[in-house]
């Protein structure tokens, strides 16, 4: 094993000088201090060399330990090779470890899959294996920060934040704020969360709306609730009824977040009005924000286009602006981008960011910001370092959100 990281090298060395408490004694330091080991990297300030560990099992000893960093690994996974991201025993210890070197504003979600059979069978890269892989997935159990929570049974992953990684200070509750309420029902038949605002009143109103896609994510797994409580217990966003929509299963998503005139439609003349009624949410466009991830990302941008009238203001992260053909920049890539570029400028306002590591999506992002501003839209665009991650996700979610809704409080 090539061994980068000075702490495990000195661990190695105490070994094998016969210092027989030398793996104990780093194991405790690992718990007190937590993990991933974050290190100066030696030759640039502005990276770490961050050294993921695992102590392995001698109940069950493991064959093969795989780190899985969000969609670090997934490039490779890409790529069909999965072998740069084998974990390796330091000799003479119990400690599986990899080291990658990273530029010091990452953040990312990981976790560890521990293979008990065949090298050839743990490092197959097709989707089954790759699904099979992230089912059985484990957390860091020496990270010391909050988990990342998942859903369809899966485990919850850790997160990794190096030190100049953007705050999120919102994303966890607080004991002194005011609690919303989070009312989970259905609208014409589609499972909708509705988070009401501290202080909302029946008949009060109008409030501000923002319509948020892969509401089963955000609602019972994530609980964005939260977030929206303490942004505006601090004044960053007016108000709000937060409508948190479902997707109703795998192929009803693919369907709906893909630029469908229909499902914004249900949107715009379903679900606001419903909204409305209910709970006292506004029908000013200029209040009212749609916001999506990935392929709810371009659903967003589609929102303003379709109806402007409606959404005066779209949360794009990650948006997947490939749509329909991943092939870059090619006649039948990029619609939604061409659209605003031949169409007259709507009024609406947008905020788009993506991840530095997301090489299917960067460029596509980059391109429709360029063509709504040179439309001369009013557009806050941002790149932050980290994948497609909902551990990235979260933090811009509340940044998008107050950009947008606070100065039309």
């Amino acid at each position: 094993m090539d061994v980068q990281s000075p702490i495990l090298r000195r661990l190695a060395e105490a070994v094998a000088a016969g210092d027989r408490e030398a793996g104990e004694n780093f194991w405790r330091h690992a718990k007190a201090t937590g993990t991933p080991l974050v290190e100066p990297d030696g030759t640039d300030p502005a990276y770490r060399l961050v050294t993921f560990v695992l102590r392995d099992d001698p109940a069950a000893p493991a064959a093969d330990v795989l780190a899985l960093l969000h969609t670090v690994t997934d490039k490779d996974r890409h790529a069909g090779d999965l072998a740069p991201h084998l974990m390796a025993k330091v000799p003479g210890t119990d400690v599986w470890a990899i080291s990658h070197r990273l530029r010091a504003d990452h953040r990312a979600s990981y976790q560890f899959h521990i293979a008990r059979g065949s090298r050839e069978e743990n490092l197959r890269a097709d989707r089954a294996s790759w699904l099979r892989i992230l089912d059985t997935a484990v957390p860091d159990p020496l990270n010391t920060a909050p988990v990342l929570p998942s859903r369809d049974g899966r485990n919850p992953s850790s997160v990794m934040e190096l030190p100049d990684a953007p705050a999120q200070p919102w994303a966890l509750p607080r004991p002194e704020v005011a609690r919303g309420e989070s009312l989970a029902t259905e609208v014409d038949g589609r499972r909708v969360t509705v988070h009401l605002p501290a202080g909302h009143r029946a008949g009060g109103g109008p409030y501000a709306v923002a319509v948020l896609l892969d509401g089963e994510m955000w609602g019972p797994v994530l609980g964005i609730g939260d977030t929206l409580d303490n942004l505006l217990a601090e004044g960053r966003i007016p108000p709000t009824v937060t409508l948190l929509v479902e997707t109703m299963g795998r192929d009803r998503r693919m369907a709906d977040l893909s630029c469908s005139g229909p499902f914004v439609d249900w949107l715009a003349d379903v679900l606001l009005p419903w909204a409305a009624e209910r709970h006292g949410a506004t029908a000013d466009p200029a209040r009212t924000v749609v916001a999506g991830q990935s392929a709810g990302g371009l659903t967003a941008a589609f929102a303003a286009f379709r109806r402007p009238e409606r959404f005066g203001n779209a949360l794009s992260q990650s948006g997947s602006f490939w749509w329909p053909d991943g092939t870059e920049f090619d006649s039948g890539s990029e619609w939604l981008t061409r659209q605003f570029a031949q169409r007259a400028k709507l009024p609406v306002r947008f905020h788009l960011e993506v991840g530095l590591q997301e090489w299917m999506l960067l460029p596509q992002n980059r391109h429709l910001r360029d063509v709504l501003q040179a439309r001369g839209y009013d557009v806050t665009y941002g790149e932050f370092n980290g994948g497609h991650d909902y551990a990235c996700w979260r933090g811009g979610l509340a940044d998008g959100l107050t950009g947008l809704l606070a100065d039309r409080a």
